[in-house]
């Protein structure tokens, strides 16, 4: 042990004078001392998430997101950071700060705080703000439990039942309890920390490019790390290197100005939802490969890409089963290689009426919900006038408004198209600094490499941040894989929440190179 006592020190190198003035931020815990840490933090952790979950996400109804950006204002104020509201004309982005002695670099840690709108009757809870803890039964079913029974041996398997709980008020608490596990533990990065939360992340961030470009200076950083997503299948840890743009079409076709007879006009007026169907399955092939000419252009995976989309363990066979299908779509030969390609995806339809409230009619129009998930080398305006022309290839008179009776009367196929760009897609390179930082930091907690996907399936929007500030970037998924996002009963494993603190306070003392 170095003698730093000045009473008793006279060696003047330079190495030991910096041995003996150098705090933490140099140092490292050692796996078990993190492990140790963040345990320490999860009690108090899984409080604070409770209280959170209560309150209202959907960012279709702004003022629900005042007291979620106030809730996280205080916890992050409480813990070191100063903060401030970037406006962006609707929800404002929250940006916290907490910068550090010595640190010359910056971490820029992305946050979502909105979820997805939820449809009570189909949650088995009696509100989805209102978590429930559940362990599965020998019958294979959830079963609540009392929240007393964590403070005895808890189950990791146990698993909170809320909206958001995984997608992503898990994450922001994990976030929480890591900072302050690092706090106790007495590390001190070498980099500061820059905090962005989004609210409207769910309605595809429709502010945030301008923001990013008008906030630019403040949002200044060097690496960017998101906190959101689920982990591999497995539900080892995992890191993710890219993630699928999304740009989005309405597609409507129309018959008769109103609904008519089936019976009377059923052989003579166009049947809109036939149309639609034409059309849509023009698009694809038996195999489920996009046919519109020029879709896939400038895709190539060569044999360094294919390896490393290789090395994700995927049981295919597993996943089959748990989707309840008996065959895959043949875009790429695997599901890693799927996501290398835009994709084009009918996500909903709705023409006359269906059930009990079924009709015999011709309905008067039939409308189609289309995402097209997007890959760094496709240009999503490119894609979407591929997509226009193809439509226009098939005869339509294509516009992007509801037809006039003069359009009706001249034109015998009209559609209404109109289209959105979110966000384009972003990837950064395996073998960055900040891959090899990251990697660094679970290998240290976890003693082996985590698993490495090149790009995600899902989309969030961090194109801007990289295109804008020209940071790397790389998510951090934390949650369990089966955790119902987007779906009712929506839920959070109680070993992965823990972990995620782990896994954060691993990264915040992990040295930045």
């Amino acid at each position: 042990m170095i003698d730093c006592d000045p009473r008793t020190l006279t060696v003047t190198s330079a190495a030991l004078l910096l041995a003996c003035v150098t705090p933490l931020v140099a140092q490292q815990l050692p796996s078990a001392e993190i492990e140790r840490h963040a345990n320490a933090q999860a009690p108090q952790a899984v409080e604070l998430f409770r209280e959170y979950l209560r309150i209202p996400n959907d960012a279709h109804f702004p003022d629900d997101l005042r007291p979620v950006i106030d809730w996280l204002t205080v916890e992050l104020q409480q813990r070191g950071f100063r903060t401030e509201e970037l406006e962006t004309g609707r929800v404002p982005l929250l940006l916290a700060e907490r910068t550090f002695p010595e640190a010359d670099r910056t971490l820029l840690v992305y946050l979502q705080a909105d979820g997805q709108p939820v449809d009570t009757a189909r949650w088995h809870q009696a509100s989805p703000y209102e978590p429930v803890l559940r362990e599965r039964g020998a019958d294979g079913e959830w079963h609540d439990i009392p929240w007393d029974r964590l403070s005895d041996d808890w189950d990791p398997e146990w698993r909170i039942f809320a909206r958001s709980t995984a997608d992503s008020k898990g994450q922001n608490v994990q976030f929480l309890g890591a900072l302050s596990a690092m706090d106790a533990a007495g590390v001190t990065p070498n980099f500061n920390v820059k905090v962005i939360v989004d609210s409207e992340e769910e309605l595809g961030s429709p502010n945030l490019p301008a923001a990013v470009e008008r906030y630019r200076d403040r949002l200044a950083a060097d690496m960017l790390v998101i906190f959101d997503g689920p982990r591999h299948p497995t539900n080892q840890p995992t890191l993710t290197f890219g993630a699928r743009g999304i740009a989005t079409i309405t597609l409507t076709v129309y018959g008769p100005r109103v609904p008519q007879h089936s019976g009377h006009y059923g052989n003579w007026a166009p049947n809109p939802a036939l149309r639609l169907a034409q059309i849509l399955a023009s698009m694809k092939d038996e195999f489920g490969r996009v046919t519109v000419p020029g879709f896939y252009d400038g895709i190539v995976l060569d044999e360094a890409t294919r390896s490393v989309l290789a090395r994700v363990p995927d049981d295919e066979a597993a996943i089959r089963q748990q989707l309840g299908i008996a065959e895959t779509d043949s875009v790429g030969t695997t599901l890693q290689e799927a996501r290398q390609y835009p994709s084009l995806n009918v996500r909903g339809m709705a023409s006359g009426w269906v059930g009990e409230q079924r009709r015999t009619i011709v309905p008067a129009f039939a409308t189609a919900e289309i995402d097209v998930r997007l890959v760094k080398e496709s240009d999503p305006d490119h894609l979407l006038g591929l997509i226009r022309r193809h439509i226009e290839g098939l005869g339509y008179y294509v516009i992007d408004h509801e037809p006039t009776d003069a359009e009706r009367q001249s034109r015998p196929r009209i559609a209404t198209f109109t289209s959105n760009v979110s966000y384009a897609a972003y990837r950064t390179e395996i073998d960055s600094d900040i891959g090899r930082w990251l990697t660094n930091a679970m290998v240290h907690l976890f003693g082996e490499e985590p698993i490495k996907i090149r790009t995600s399936g899902g989309s969030i929007p961090i194109s801007p941040f990289v295109a804008t500030l020209g940071a790397p970037a790389v998510t951090v998924p934390t949650v369990n894989p089966d955790n119902n996002q987007h779906s009712p009963n929506e839920n959070l494993r109680l070993g992965n929440f823990v972990e995620g603190i782990q896994v954060m306070l691993a990264i915040l003392q992990q040295p930045m190179p």
